[in-house]
């Protein structure tokens, strides 16, 4: 299966009834409104994910804005969209496929093999008239499998600050200089950290740029495989976009500070670079 998959493939896949699990990753800033946007229009089969209940843990300052899910939450995920071991999943959200690459590493890193990125998502989808529905969402199929968390890298704080590698920023530029800060507690990077901003892997219209291109731009801070190379964001949303765009590029084998700078910088101690 590959890692990006265009709106018509999967348009067809659905009409010739193949198995598959079609996870729209919804989120809004409003509690309950990704849902309430999913219940007015998405792609036909689908079913609902919530990334901020399905996909992460509870906050707190030693573990990050939007921890790793634990074992329980997983589980209970899984049961929700029926994940089974003989269907495909296919994930997409409703904006730049931040919410559907979280889905997309979390997935890969609870064991789930077999997952794919909707490129450009469901405005792709729209653009290209393939329809949609509109309600709860399909019932989801008999879960059959158990998530087995660790299966992608990951590295934790005490991994990053003994780094002798390359260390990935993947937020956008102005926070990355410290020029500007909306949700956590201080401006700035983690030092000696390089920015590829998520953004910068991908296309105007919200797809992702060819692996070539994406080798270009790894290649231009010396970086060609994913060894000894770990990537952070604020808390795992742009990280697993430049974590996905590496594996469509073919740089596979990074690690993932999935906490972050939400974690990184809530402790007074930590260094800050700007």
């Amino acid at each position: 299966m590959t890692v990006l998959m265009h709106p018509t493939a999967l348009a067809e896949s659905i009409h010739a009834g193949n198995k598959l699990t079609v996870l729209a990753s919804f989120w809004a800033p409003i509690e309950g409104a990704g849902r309430t946007i999913f219940c007015s229009e998405h792609i036909p089969t689908s079913i609902f994910c919530d990334p901020a209940t399905e996909l992460a843990g509870i906050p707190s300052s030693a573990d990050g804005r939007n921890p790793l899910p634990t074992m329980a939450l997983l589980e209970r995920s899984f049961r929700h969209w029926g994940l089974n071991t003989d269907r495909d999943i296919v994930v997409y959200d409703q904006g730049r496929g931040l919410y559907a690459s979280r889905a997309w590493w979390v997935l890969r890193w609870a064991g789930m093999p077999n997952v794919s990125f909707l490129d450009g998502g469901f405005q792709k989808w729209e653009d290209h008239n393939l329809g949609h529905a509109g309600g709860p969402g399909n019932f989801p199929h008999f879960c059959n499998v158990r998530p087995n968390p660790g299966q992608m890298p990951v590295s934790n704080i005490d991994d990053v600050k003994n780094h002798e590698g390359i260390l990935i920023d993947a937020r956008d530029a102005d926070r990355f200089a410290g020029r500007r800060e909306m949700l956590d507690l201080k401006a700035g990077h983690i030092p000696g950290a390089i920015n590829v901003p998520a953004r910068s892997l991908l296309n105007a219209d919200n797809t992702f740029k060819t692996p070539e291109e994406i080798r270009n731009i790894f290649a231009a801070i010396g970086v060609e495989s994913g060894e000894n190379v770990i990537v952070y964001s604020g808390s795992g949303n742009h990280s697993s976009q430049v974590l996905l765009g590496m594996e469509h590029a073919g740089i596979t084998g990074a690690s993932h500070y999935f906490a972050g700078w939400s974690q990184w910088s809530a402790n007074p101690r930590n260094p800050v670079e700007s």
